[in-house]
């Protein structure tokens, strides 16, 4: 989920800057207490109030022992009196990214005071004040000797709690797409329970604890909250497994025809992880009230804890997984732009290509909110600047549909649409040079390659456009020997000739391409040529094998 300071700016100090801002002037501080979590102190400006996250759970008690330890790393003799004060007014919890992380330690060359790291927090058109970060690292000692385990326990778990319940919400919008008459009930007792703790929760956050008598109302769920939680994990496993084994055309119609049930198993799945992290943050609170006159139960609050974190990673990952490669899919077929002549297989359709189509787009509307939340989207596929295609060509249909094939960070270097070998090898021999008029009339005589900075993206271009499939996926380590030719041929044509650990492969492209885009796109790949010392040492093992195999056979003839 998106870092809530993303939206803001540290600014970057300037060299020999003579502006170093004083602690004193400090109005708002961050204090990293564990990896990705800061418990934020002091005034807060109105921009970013809004994603402040509230303690929930963690008492009162914790809150102070917390401030307490850290306004003993940050203060010094001369600034105690001002950072006691900030440390006096804690606000609430902040997600902190790697990114923003890297901005607010970018401030050590400002000033470096007490132990934290001082930098401007700005929003555009104006600063909002000094913000002071102590990263986790500071920290780490005084919380041990503070034994600030239950505390910190505490504080990660309403993390999760709040990053499921944020990922639920934004969730809702699937419920009335795919609930189904067969499934009222299986989500009405799941709703049944997840209201249940919410309200225990909520009683518990307004006075401030979880007595007895509060605790005893929702003691008893457990083993219905677990048997909902291990249900959903398990309809969600089952399509994970069916999706990693099948192959690309079967993979999709799994997802197509299984995919209203698989939206409502992931949303199933985040609302019963919500519930069960509910009823352990109350179980840890109630443990850790005990907790003040027993160390078991103080103890219990970090066990708690751990083992939450656990279940609540596994969970998300596979529905990143799950929602992920669904989302991809709907994302892919709505982009198709040769689909329409094609039966879809969404169930209940009959063959409708066009009320798949709707379909489709509208599952699609719905869960796209909670993709872009669990994995925000590739952005769009710019043209590369190198392009062996003819003039003719628009490679718009070709980027939309290889976006969604992309991976985080992925970048498209090369594009080319030679001939299919195949198809110049036996259509060739009857058309002779009509050839090559036939393809730049139709694609269904082409190939296209994508060449980014990880691997080597083969496909027919009728059968992507029409059915987004990839003939080959290649990583670039696996390249070998690339060499441009020229093909024999009486209207001699360029060709690139590439050799990976397992192909052997020839391209062959139109004789009016751009030259100089041709060279870049075998230049481009030929940066990629290597051949890895085992497989050298191999070679070399069996040319040696061989001729010590032929000295013996000469020998025995001999003798």
């Amino acid at each position: 989920m998106q870092d809530p300071l993303d939206s803001t700016e540290i600014a970057e100090p300037a060299e020999n800057s003579h502006t170093t801002a004083d602690s004193s002037t400090t109005s708002t501080m961050l204090a990293e207490v564990l990896p990705g979590v800061a418990v934020v102190f002091g005034d807060v400006p109105a921009e970013l109030r809004a994603n402040l996250i509230d303690f929930g759970l963690v008492s009162t008690v914790h809150r102070e022992q917390i401030s307490a330890v850290l306004a003993s790393v940050g203060a010094t003799a001369t600034t105690a009196g001002n950072l006691g004060t900030t440390f006096a007014s804690v606000q609430g919890l902040y997600r902190i990214s790697d990114q923003t992380r890297a901005l607010l330690m970018s401030g050590a060359s400002l000033a470096v005071k007490d132990g934290a790291n001082l930098g401007t927090v700005m929003v555009p058109g104006r600063i909002l004040g000094q913000a002071r970060f102590i990263p986790v690292k500071a920290f780490s000692v005084a919380r041990t000797a503070a034994a600030l385990g239950p505390a910190l326990a505490q504080i990660a778990m309403q993390m999760q709690l709040t990053e499921v319940t944020g990922l639920v919400r934004t969730n809702v919008a699937l419920t009335s797409q795919v609930l189904t008459a067969a499934r009222h009930a299986q989500w009405a007792e799941l709703t049944a329970l997840v209201a249940t703790v919410d309200r225990v929760i909520d009683q518990a956050q307004e006075i401030g604890s979880v007595p007895t008598s509060l605790w005893d109302t929702i003691a008893g769920k457990r083993a219905d909250l677990q048997t909902q939680l291990d249900l959903y994990k398990l309809n969600v496993g089952d399509h994970i497994r069916q999706v990693q084994r099948l192959d690309a055309r079967a993979r999709r119609e799994y997802l197509e025809t299984n995919a209203e049930a698989i939206v409502f198993d992931a949303n199933a799945l985040l609302t019963s992880v919500k519930a069960w992290i509910g009823y352990q943050a109350l179980h840890a609170a109630r443990a850790r009230t005990s907790g003040r006159e027993d160390d078991d139960e103080a103890r219990l609050v970090e066990v708690i804890a751990r083992d939450t974190q656990r279940e609540f990673d596994t969970a998300l990952a596979e529905t990143v997984t799950l929602v992920s490669s669904l989302t991809r899919e709907l994302r892919i077929l709505a982009e198709l732009p040769g689909r329409d002549s094609l039966t879809w297989s969404l169930p209940g359709l009959g063959g409708d290509a066009k009320a798949a189509r709707q379909a489709s787009a509208r599952l699609l509307a719905a869960i796209e909110p909670l993709a872009d939340a669990l994995r925000p989207p590739v952005p769009a596929v710019k043209a590369p600047g190198v392009i062996c295609a003819p003039a003719s060509v628009d490679l718009q249909p070709y980027l939309r549909v290889l976006r969604w094939f992309l991976d985080d960070g992925e970048s498209v270097r090369a594009v080319g649409l030679p001939d299919q070998v195949d198809a110049v090898g036996s259509i060739a021999t009857v058309l002779g040079g009509a050839m090559e008029k036939l393809a730049a009339a139709m694609d269904n005589t082409r190939t296209l390659v994508a060449v980014t900075d990880r691997r080597i993206i083969t496909a027919k271009a009728t059968a992507f456009l029409q059915q987004g499939e990839l003939r080959l996926d290649v990583p670039i380590d696996r390249v070998r020997y690339v060499r441009a030719a020229t093909t024999p041929d009486k209207t001699p044509r360029p060709a690139v000739d590439l050799i990976t650990r397992d192909e052997n492969i020839r391209w062959v492209f139109p004789a009016d391409v751009d030259h100089a885009h041709f060279g870049a796109l075998a230049a481009v790949l030929a940066e990629s040529m290597t051949l890895p010392d085992a497989e050298r040492d191999e070679l070399l093992r069996r040319g040696h094998a061989a001729i010590e195999a032929g000295t013996q056979d000469v020998s025995a003839a001999v003798h």
